[in-house]
């Protein structure tokens, strides 16, 4: 009996291993891939148009101001905020508006719709000494993939014989990076 079983057992092994031994095995490799483009936000914005770039807002102001200032700020009441991948250098230009030249004592004008126009400028500096030109170009450091701050400013010109109402303007910007 004990031989009898002793040759099953290896019978059995044996059959196991040339069972095993004609199993064959591949191998091989298999490729992932990604491709980044640089991309970049404005205020948390993605896209190509159609950007929220901000708001200049000179408040309430009564008809016989002398000058106010303000800021250009994003959707979040914060300054201009551009994110843009690491490695870029962001440019924003401020191109044409709706109204430019149409008053004396500014570059740009605010105008209320019935002919009437307040004069105002785009500066880059708080003191608002550095006058932004038409399309002239904010060039900001080499991306870290840190969202950057734009310094915008800007300052409207009151005049006088000018009627209460909303004055406004439309700015094109672009971001090129």
């Amino acid at each position: 009996m004990y031989a009898t079983t002793t040759r099953c057992l290896l019978a059995g092994l044996g059959l196991a291993l040339a069972a095993h031994s004609h199993a064959a095995t591949s191998t091989g490799t298999l490729n992932s891939t990604l491709t980044l483009t640089a991309a970049c936000q404005v205020n948390g914005g993605t896209g190509t148009s159609g950007l929220d770039f901000g708001t200049l807002d000179f408040g309430t102001q009564d008809a016989l101001f002398a000058s106010a200032d303000g800021q250009v700020l994003g959707t979040g009441g914060g300054a201009l905020s551009v994110l843009c991948s690491a490695g870029t250098i962001p440019e924003v230009r401020v191109l044409a508006g709706s109204n430019d030249g149409a008053s004396e004592g500014g570059t740009r004008a605010l105008a209320d719709g019935s002919g009437n126009f307040v004069p105002y400028d785009f500066y880059t500096d708080t003191g608002r000494t550095q006058l932004l030109g038409i399309g002239d170009p904010i060039t900001l450091a080499t991306s870290t993939g840190v969202a950057q701050t734009v310094e915008l400013y800007g300052r409207a010109l009151g005049k006088p014989g000018l009627p209460a109402g909303v004055y406004s303007d439309t700015v094109a910007v672009e971001l090129s990076f």
